[in-house]
């Protein structure tokens, strides 16, 4: 049956629109209801570039599969051909490694050869692969796609350079969203995605959770207890973009825990967190000024008329001296920045769009 919430197909939509901010999404749910995800930008991200697999990343199932379906007479031109960052002289290597013939024809090779191969690849220094077959979101789009969705106070995101795992590119982008609108009384708000892709299930299983839940968030100015997600009023996205994104199971929900993977999500978090730091250590410093001068302030008066009697000057004459004294107060403490929340400041928050899928409670994912 139609359900909206959290892990509905209206949230999942919702989500696909900000993390693709070119895309405009036209969805007519089974209530015959409309909804337009519209496009934040105008820009279309970068094609990513076809690539052929990396040897450190081809398990043995792989292998003997791709060992049958080349068209490649020796097991050197196979290895040449149907991998990326194998050049001739890479190849012998690993043959030398693997102690297996170079002429021998790949369609006959047995399991137990396939596993040579596949030590002899481990204990051989390849290129790393190349990088261009990513397709991150880009730190402006994804600032503008999580501005549609929530009206925060500050907004941070960051692109991590281009790292690899098991021979798999990938790229790990993160963004956060503080304050505004946002919810005082509840754990962090994750977002989690996949190649652009919502992930809504699993959350509990996941690398991206756990690599938020193990940085120490109160270094930035927020809430926590140990090993557990971040209190307040924050959203934290986490994006993963590979060639190759490897997940807890067949179902695509969740992201494995690779040790690469949890490294490069960590410090996106981490750079995104001081971004956050600078900010609410800017905000105290302004409301620890202003409480200040509130204290000042509520003496002006009394100084103001204190000196009239002691100058007998005049009601009109006391009044010049009280703006005199607040002058000189503005002009020696300097001007303040206002930092109070204005609901009204980001053009690009739709109402509409934030309250889709939100009918229903949104409840934690331990599923």
């Amino acid at each position: 049956s139609y359900q909206k919430g959290w892990q509905s197909v209206d949230e999942y939509l919702k989500q696909t629109a900000i993390v693709n901010p070119h895309v405009t999404i036209i969805y007519t749910n089974p209530k015959a209801e409309q909804f337009i995800f519209p496009r934040a930008i105008e820009e279309l991200p970068e094609l990513p570039k076809e690539i052929k697999p990396h040897p450190y990343g081809v398990e043995l199932g792989m292998l003997l599969k791709m060992l049958q379906w080349t068209e490649s007479n020796t097991v050197k031109a196979f290895l040449q051909k149907e991998f990326s960052r194998v050049s001739a002289k890479g190849a012998d290597e690993i043959l030398e490694n693997a102690r297996v013939n170079p002429k021998a024809k790949p369609k006959k090779l047995a399991r137990e050869e396939a596993e040579k191969l596949i030590k002899g690849i481990r204990e051989t220094k390849l290129m790393m692969p190349p990088t261009d077959c990513i397709s991150p979101i880009g730190e402006e789009a994804l600032i503008k796609g999580l501005k549609k969705e929530i009206n925060a106070e500050f907004y941070a995101a960051c692109t991590r350079p281009p790292a690899v795992y098991r021979g798999n590119p990938f790229q790990i982008e993160a963004a956060i969203a503080y304050g505004g609108n946002q919810s005082t009384e509840r754990a962090a708000m994750v977002m989690r995605f996949a190649n652009k892709v919502p992930l809504l299930y699993q959350q509990g299983a996941c690398a991206a959770t756990e690599s938020i839940a193990k940085t120490s968030w109160k270094g930035y100015g927020l809430q926590q207890s140990n090993g557990n997600l971040p209190q307040g009023p924050v959203t934290i996205v986490v994006h993963m973009a590979s060639g190759w994104v490897p997940f807890t199971s067949e179902a695509k929900e969740a992201l494995a825990h690779y040790p690469e993977i949890v490294k490069e999500v960590k410090l996106g978090l981490q750079e995104v967190g001081r971004k956050l730091s600078k900010y609410t250590l800017k905000k105290r410093r302004v409301g620890d000024e202003l409480k200040k001068r509130s204290y000042i302030e509520k003496y002006i008066p009394h100084l103001a008329a204190a000196l009239k009697d002691l100058l007998e000057l005049s009601d009109g004459q006391e009044g010049i001296v009280e703006d005199e004294l607040k002058r000189l107060l503005e002009k020696e403490r300097g001007q303040v920045e206002d930092m109070e929340f204005d609901a009204s400041k980001n053009k690009e928050y739709d109402e509409e769009f934030a309250t889709i899928g939100k009918e229903e409670e949104r409840a934690g994912d331990d599923a």
